[in-house]
């Protein structure tokens, strides 16, 4: 079976989805690919955005099954998918979770000539930025236990007493605090957690990423690969390669991947009036209710924040932002924005790429050109 992911509305998800396929953001532990390769154990490729197809790639040799990138798997949800045969598509209250065309590709023709199945089961789909930090907790708790089970966790006997707490083995945890009553918690390869660290689940740390000393966590937060942490985090996704390493709040919030957060950054997540969060929507063009009283900072990758830098809730910062300065940035700063409160210019595109390239080269990484092409396609959209 050839698995190919598509996006049915991918500005719904931007600034994520400028720079990923839907099917890349981490969700829980996993990212959705790797949820759905964990699941059906198949090759997997992307129907991408065209400016994006340069690095998902789209392979529709053989026998292609169409996936709806933004949709969290499920027992239920995969055995249904199971069944289905060529020339039939699965739905959910219209939505289209999933098709088999054979060898044929994915086309609004293609889809109207397929036999429709009903799924009446609940699922998970990231349809809004802020359903990745709602729908972290039960992901995080799925993933543990796809993971874990049959699994016996590393470290001291003093964790291995602990229920619902799995470190892997080259792993490192100091002297801490981890309370896995609430959720469970992951410690993953090469993993670090130093000392005096206060942890509540359900959390993950995911490989190679760390806790420096003294951090809080609050579930349910996940860490993606290579990212560092420090001061409070509460409900937050990480993608990966992200830092927030020193003192500061961030709470309700989705970080991409190459940001980094200066010192004592911090974001409001509840309006002092306790009213509704209002957030950009790129569709539309305009703020648009989250109908949640909590709601924190989205920020696209590449981007930075200055020492002292303040989000307001509901903030939306695109890719390759700069923002610094004393007082609250606008709620929306469009990407390859450079400055603050008082004002922004656009971000040289060459300085840009030079930021990208000297992040990358940090651990030890390629900035490729396939990515330089992503971000030029960005720059080109870019309205700062």
């Amino acid at each position: 079976m050839n698995l190919i992911f598509f996006d049915p509305n991918p500005i719904a998800l931007y600034p994520f989805t400028l720079t990923r396929p839907a099917s890349e953001l981490r969700v829980g532990i996993m990212t959705i690919r790797e949820k759905w390769q964990h699941w059906l154990k198949c090759e997997t490729s992307w129907l991408a955005a065209d400016h994006l197809r340069i690095k998902f790639g789209f392979n529709k040799n053989g026998n292609s099954l169409y996936i709806n990138g933004s949709c969290l798997p499920d027992e239920a949800l995969i055995s249904a998918i199971e069944k289905l045969r060529q020339g039939q598509k699965l739905i959910n209250k219209n939505t289209l979770i999933a098709c088999h065309t054979g060898g044929d590709s994915l086309t609004a023709e293609t889809e109207s000539k397929l036999d429709a199945i009903a799924f009446s089961g609940e699922i998970g789909i990231i349809r809004n930025l802020w359903d990745i930090f709602l729908l972290n907790d039960a992901e995080l708790r799925k993933d543990f236990s796809l993971i874990t089970t049959g699994r016996k966790s590393s470290g001291n006997s003093k964790w291995n007493k602990t229920e619902n707490l799995f470190i892997e083995e080259s792993a490192t945890v100091a002297d801490s605090f981890i309370n896995t009553q609430h959720g469970p918690v992951y410690i993953g390869p090469h993993a670090e957690v130093m000392e005096g660290c206060m942890v509540r689940g359900p959390f993950a740390l995911c490989e190679h990423a760390g806790l420096k000393m003294g951090t809080k966590i609050y579930g349910a937060t996940t860490l993606g690969p290579h990212c560092k942490a420090g001061g409070e985090v509460n409900n937050s996704v990480m993608l990966g390669y992200s830092n927030k390493a020193h003192d500061g709040f961030l709470g309700n919030s989705v970080i991409g991947e190459w940001c980094n957060l200066g010192a004592d950054t911090n974001n409001s997540n509840l309006k002092n009036n306790y009213g509704i969060v209002k957030v950009w929507n790129y569709e539309q063009k305009k703020m648009v209710s989250t109908s949640r009283q909590f709601c924190g900072l989205f920020m696209g990758d590449y981007s930075k924040s200055g020492i002292n830098t303040m989000f307001n809730t509901g903030t939306v910062a695109g890719v390759s932002t700069n923002i610094f300065g004393g007082d609250f940035p606008p709620k929306f700063i469009p990407s390859f924005s450079w400055g603050g409160a008082k004002g922004f210019v656009k971000f040289d595109f060459d300085k840009a790429l030079e930021a990208a390239a000297a992040m990358y080269s940090r651990r030890n990484l390629e900035f490729t050109a396939a990515d330089k092409s992503i971000l030029a396609a960005i720059y080109a959209m870019s309205d700062c």
